[in-house]
C-alpha cells in the first residue's frame, strides 16, 4: 500500500476513494440528523430540492469532468484560463436551466412548490451556480495530481453542514435542510479556489513547462467534448434525472425513503468512478503505460469494491434501519440491487476512462448514450410493476448488458502492452 502511494495513479485514486468513504459516512450522519430533527415531508422535500439543484448544476459541470481530467494535465500555461472557462460555462448553463424550471414551476408537482416566490427562487438559482463550481473544483485538483486535498475539503464541508443543520432545525423547520446544504458549499469555494489558483496551478505550470509541451487546442477539446459531453449527459440522466422523475410520481415521505437508499447506492457506484478518473489523468500524461495502468486500476478497484458490495447486500436492512423501520422496509431491495450493479459498472468505467485517455470520442458517446437509454427504458417499463425498486432492477440489468458488450474490447486494451512485448520478443519489426 505504501508503495502504491508513490504512484500518482494509485495516490489520486485512493484519495478519491477515501473522499467517497468520508462523504458517505458524513452524508449518512447528515441525513440521520435530518430524519431526527425534521418531519418526514421536509426530509423528502429537502432530498428532492437538493437532487434538482445537483441536476441543473451538473448539466455542463458533469460534462466537463472528463475534459478536465483529460486536458488539465497538459494545459500548461493555459491552465488557469481552462479552469475559469469551465467554471463559467458550467455556472451559466446550470443557471439558465434553473431559470427555465422556475418559470414553469407549476408543471412540476407539489414537491417543488417550495421554490415558488422571488426569494426562494433566487436562493435556488444561486445554489445551482455555487454547486456547479463546487463540482468542478474537486476534478481540477485531481487533474492537477492533487486529489489528496479533496477528502480534506469534503471532511470540513461535511462537518460544517451537519452543525448548521442542527442549528437550523428549530429556527427554520421548512427549508432548513436545503439552506444547511448550500451555505457551507458557498463558503468552501473561497479557500479551495485560493489553494487551486494560488498554489496548485502555479506549481503545475512550472513542473510541466518545456519546449515539447503544447497546450491543447480548442478544436481538440471541442472534438473530445463532442463525444464525451453527450455521454456524460446520459450519466447525468441516470444519477440525477431518475430521482427527479421519481419525485414527481410519489409522495414526499416515500421519496425521502427512496432517496436514502438511492443515495447510498450511488455512493458505492462512485467508488467505481474514482480510480477511473485517476486513470484518465495518468493516461493523458503517458499513453504508453495505459494498458498497465488499466490493469492496475481494475485490480485495485475490485479489491476495494467487491467487499463493499458484499457488506451492502448483507447489511442493507440494518444500515437503513438506522434511519427508521420504514426506510429498511422500503429501501433494502433497492440498495441491494444498486450495490450489485456496481460490479459491472467497474468494467464500464475502466473502459470509458481508457477511451477518454485515447480521445476516442465517438466510442465514448456510443457506450454512454446506449447505457443511459437502456437504464431509462428499463426503469420506465418496470416502474408500474416494481415501483421505486424498478430503479435498482433497471440499473443492474442495463449495466450488466453493457459490461458484457464491451468486455471483449476491454480485454484488448488490458492486454495491449503484453501483446506488444510478445510481438517484439518473437522478432516483429523493430525487434533487436
Amino acid at each position: 500500500m505504501l508503495l502504491d502511494l508513490r504512484n500518482p495513479l494509485f495516490r489520486n485514486g485512493y484519495a478519491l476513494m477515501a473522499n467517497t468513504g468520508i462523504t458517505a459516512v458524513l452524508g449518512a450522519g447528515y441525513w440521520l440528523l435530518a430524519a431526527h430533527y425534521f418531519s418526514e415531508e421536509e426530509f423528502g422535500r429537502g432530498q428532492a430540492v437538493i437532487t434538482l439543484m445537483r441536476l441543473f448544476a451538473s448539466l455542463t459541470a458533469l460534462g466537463l469532468v472528463g475534459a478536465f481530467a483529460r486536458f488539465l494535465p497538459v494545459a500548461g500555461r493555459r491552465t488557469p484560463e481552462f479552469i475559469l472557462r469551465g467554471y463559467g460555462i458550467a455556472a451559466a448553463t446550470g443557471g439558465a436551466a434553473a431559470v427555465g424550471f422556475l418559470l414553469t414551476l407549476p408543471l412540476w408537482g407539489e414537491t417543488y412548490s417550495v421554490l415558488a416566490g422571488f426569494g426562494p427562487g433566487l436562493f435556488f438559482l444561486a445554489a445551482v451556480v455555487v454547486w456547479a463550481v463546487f463540482t468542478l473544483q474537486d476534478v481540477v485538483l485531481t487533474g492537477l495530481r492533487n486529489a489528496t486535498w479533496v477528502p480534506f475539503n469534503n471532511l470540513i464541508f461535511g462537518l460544517v453542514k451537519m452543525g448548521l443543520l442542527v442549528t437550523l432545525a428549530g429556527a427554520l423547520p421548512d427549508g432548513g435542510i436545503f439552506v444547511s446544504w448550500v451555505v457551507p458549499t458557498a463558503i468552501a469555494l473561497i479557500p479551495v479556489n485560493w489553494l487551486i489558483f494560488g498554489v496548485v496551478v502555479p506549481r503545475h505550470v512550472r513542473q510541466t513547462a518545456g519546449p515539447h509541451r503544447e497546450a491543447p487546442r480548442l478544436r481538440e477539446v471541442g472534438r473530445f467534448l463532442a463525444g464525451d459531453f453527450p455521454g456524460t449527459l446520459s450519466v447525468l440522466a441516470i444519477v440525477y434525472l431518475v430521482p427527479v422523475v421519481v419525485a414527481t410520481r410519489v409522495g414526499e415521505a416515500v421519496f425521502g425513503r427512496f432517496s436514502m437508499a438511492h443515495t447510498l447506492g450511488c455512493m458505492i457506484e462512485l467508488l467505481a468512478m474514482n480510480m477511473a478518473v485517476s486513470l484518465t489523468v495518468e493516461g493523458s500524461f503517458d499513453r504508453s503505460q495505459l494498458a498497465a495502468n488499466c490493469r492496475n486500476a481494475l485490480r485495485r478497484a475490485l479489491l476495494v469494491i467487491v467487499p463493499i458490495i458484499v457488506i451492502a447486500n448483507v447489511a442493507a436492512p440494518f444500515i437503513l434501519h438506522v434511519f427508521g423501520a420504514k426506510f429498511a422496509d422500503e429501501g433494502t431491495m433497492l440498495l441491494r440491487l444498486m450495490a450489485l450493479a456496481v460490479l459491472p459498472r467497474v468494467l464500464i468505467e475502466i473502459y470509458l476512462s481508457a477511451l477518454r485517455a485515447r480521445s476516442e470520442a465517438r466510442k465514448l458517446a456510443t457506450v454512454q448514450i446506449g447505457l443511459a437509454a437502456l437504464v431509462l427504458v428499463s426503469i420506465a417499463a418496470l416502474f408500474p410493476f416494481a415501483s421505486v425498486n424498478a430503479v435498482g432492477y433497471g440499473m443492474l440489468l442495463s449495466q450488466t448488458v453493457v459490461a458484457l458488450l464491451i468486455f471483449g474490447k476491454l480485454r484488448k486494451i488490458l492486454k495491449y502492452g503484453e501483446t506488444r512485448q510478445l510481438d517484439v520478443a518473437h522478432g516483429s519489426p523493430g525487434a533487436p
